[in-house]
């Protein structure tokens, strides 16, 4: 009796340990992860060595670009280079188009292999800021020259489309108040303007433009509206080129634009009026593990000639 039951205790155990065995093998198969962008071990100085600190990621390269007719995009390939042999925008094809700067910045964020470009004043800290040939990219490295990518923010108005409020509004963004809030965030281009005045009027004003110039626009409206309670002013956000196009054809007052004006919008009577300078952010994803790149590696990037963020290490 005792030998039969130890028979069967055994007997027992076995299945058990069988029924075990399927269990974990079924478990294993469908908890097997998916491949997924790897960071390398830490290489050799030698293996490192360069302005690239991009050395850690092995994946494919997701470009972020803005949409054509945007003054951040336009900018940004003739500061970088990113043209063909007849000076045209030559950003890769496969590149994903964005059509303002919050999307660019939430593209990235949600990406670890994308890499983009915002206006410097747009950093939220959502996404990381790279430096560009040894250079961070802050407003005291614009103002001095050592961080070149950098350009204008410019509104433009038809004078004959010009109203008194339109006037006087420009005349606040270029006074002593106007700088100052300009100032905070992009750098000033009036140092020794003179304090604004309240004039009293009442209105509506219509701004349309880039969506870069826009959030700092629309902490300038506000002010203004607190100076001036019978004031309106719309501030639209499409674009650079979307705004000039606006201005021309009276669908609004002002543009904004954060590119100088093309030849062509000039000549259909526009006056440009820079209003601050601001540098451009080439930005990753905050768990890339590169922290700066050279112009040039910024360049193949955009033309579609590196693919792979390991090609940099």
């Amino acid at each position: 009796m005792r030998i039969y039951k130890k028979i069967a205790a055994l007997a027992l155990s076995g299945v058990m340990t069988l029924g075990l065995m399927a269990g974990c093998s079924t478990t294993e198969t469908e908890t097997t992860p998916t491949t997924a962008p790897t960071v390398n071990q830490a290489t050799s100085p030698t293996e490192s060595e360069g302005a690239s600190e991009a050395n850690g990621l092995n994946a494919p390269i997701t470009v972020i670009s803005r949409e054509e007719g945007s003054g951040t995009r336009g900018a940004f390939v003739e500061i970088m280079g990113v043209v063909d042999a007849d000076e045209v925008d030559a950003t890769v094809q496969t590149a994903e188009v964005v059509n303002s700067t919050a999307v660019v910045t939430q593209t990235v964020a949600g990406n670890q292999a994308a890499i983009g470009y915002i206006s410097m004043g747009s950093l939220d800290g959502t996404v990381k800021a790279v430096a560009v040939d040894g250079v961070e990219g802050t407003v005291e490295n614009v103002k001095n020259g050592s961080y070149t990518v950098s350009r204008p923010f410019n509104i433009c108005y038809k004078e004959e489309n010009l109203t008194d409020l339109g006037k006087d509004f420009v005349k606040f963004i270029l006074s002593a108040d106007g700088q100052a809030i300009l100032g905070e965030k992009y750098i000033a281009v009036e140092e020794n303007a003179e304090a604004y005045t309240a004039s009293g009027l009442t209105g509506n004003l219509s701004i349309n433009g880039s969506t870069s110039v826009g959030p700092v626009m629309m902490e300038l409206a506000e002010a203004y509206m607190n100076l001036n309670s019978g004031v309106t002013i719309d501030v639209q956000q499409t674009g650079s080129g979307a705004g000039i196009t606006a201005t021309m054809d009276g669908s609004c007052e002002i543009g904004m634009s954060s590119r100088d004006l093309k030849e062509e919008e000039l000549a259909e009577g526009l006056t440009p009026v820079k209003i601050a300078m601001d540098g451009i952010a080439v930005i990753v994803n905050e768990a890339n593990p590169v922290t700066g790149l050279t112009t040039e590696q910024i360049r193949n990037i955009f033309l579609g000639n590196t693919t792979n963020w390991s090609e940099l290490g």
